[in-house]
This record gives structure tokens, C-alpha cells and sequence, in this order.
């Protein structure tokens, strides 16, 4: 009788478990895909690699006079007085530290790249974002999974990859 009990309960908790996985609907979409099949972001990751290229050549310009400079010192060091000596270090710091307040201003967490980035980019992302979300709430999605940052993911059924959907949501064809 107890075992008959304990095998009923199990199929009940069976049965709940398949009902409730059921019902859960999911679809995944790969936004490295979706990006590469949409022409502003591509011009915009154009448009960031030459900044980052431009500016990059300005910090090693200044990188480059601290150098030379750091040099000259050297050579001259044995010839100059105490006081030329400290002059010419503070000129080499100086130069150093502008290189490096030049970096942080183009490549730092507040810096030009990331004020470019959420110029170019971020509106693209956020146009991405509301086609899943439209897309999801009108197919009655619980979740909708990004396939190419979903690390821990094996094998995902094609049919729920919902990414030519986004792009025909957003004008793009594929």
C-alpha cells in the first residue's frame, strides 16, 4: 500500500513536471548574426576602428616624445647640474602623464570611445531589443536566449531560433 502510495505521488510529480516544462515557450536568436546582416552596425564598427585607430596614433606620438626625451636625458645626464637634471625628469613625467590622461580621455570608462560607442551603436542595440521584445510577447515567448553569449548552451533545435525574424521585424532580409 505505501509503495503504491509513493509511485502514484511520483507520477503525479511526473506529470506536473511535463506540464510545467511545457508550458514554458523559449526561442534564441544570435545577435552576431543579426549584426552582421545590418549595414549601420557595420558602418559604425567602421567608423569606431578608425577613431580608435586616429587616436591611438596621437597617444604614441606622446608616448614617443616622453621616450625621446627619456632619452636625451640619459645621454645628457652626466653633464647636467641637479636642478637641469630635475627639470628635464619632471619634463619627461609630464610628457608621460599626458599620454596617459590622453588615453583615459579617448579609451577610458568615460571616455570618447564609449560616448562614440553609445552614439553609433547603442541605437542599433536597442532597435535589436525591441524586435525580440515584440516579436516575443506576440509569439508568447518566456524567454528568448542570445545563442552566441549563451556559453553553457550544447545544441539548440534550429526551429526556435527566432533571428530571421528580428532582422524581417527591422527591414533587413535575409
Amino acid at each position: 500500500m505505501k509503495e503504491m502510495k509513493r509511485l502514484i505521488l511520483s507520477a503525479a510529480l511526473l506529470v506536473v513536471c511535463v506540464l510545467t516544462v511545457q508550458a514554458q515557450r523559449f526561442a534564441l536568436v544570435d545577435m552576431e548574426f543579426i549584426l552582421k546582416h545590418i549595414p549601420a552596425y557595420e558602418q559604425a564598427n567602421r567608423q569606431m576602428e578608425t577613431l580608435s585607430k586616429q587616436w591611438q596614433g596621437e597617444i604614441e606620438t606622446k608616448s614617443d616624445e616622453a621616450k625621446a626625451l627619456y632619452e636625451a636625458y640619459q645621454k645628457d645626464a652626466a653633464s647636467l647640474s641637479a636642478s637641469q637634471r630635475t627639470a628635464k625628469e619632471e619634463a619627461v613625467v609630464a610628457k608621460e602623464k599626458e599620454a596617459a590622461e590622453l588615453r583615459q580621455k579617448y579609451f577610458g570608462p568615460q571616455g570618447e570611445m564609449m560616448k562614440k560607442q553609445q552614439e553609433l551603436i547603442a541605437p542599433i542595440q536597442d532597435q535589436i531589443y525591441n524586435a525580440v521584445k515584440e516579436i516575443a510577447i506576440a509569439e508568447n515567448y518566456d524567454a528568448v536566449i542570445d545563442r552566441a553569449s549563451a556559453q553553457s548552451m550544447i545544441f539548440a533545435s534550429p526551429r526556435i531560433d527566432i533571428s530571421n525574424e528580428v532582422l524581417a521585424r527591422l527591414g533587413y532580409s535575409n
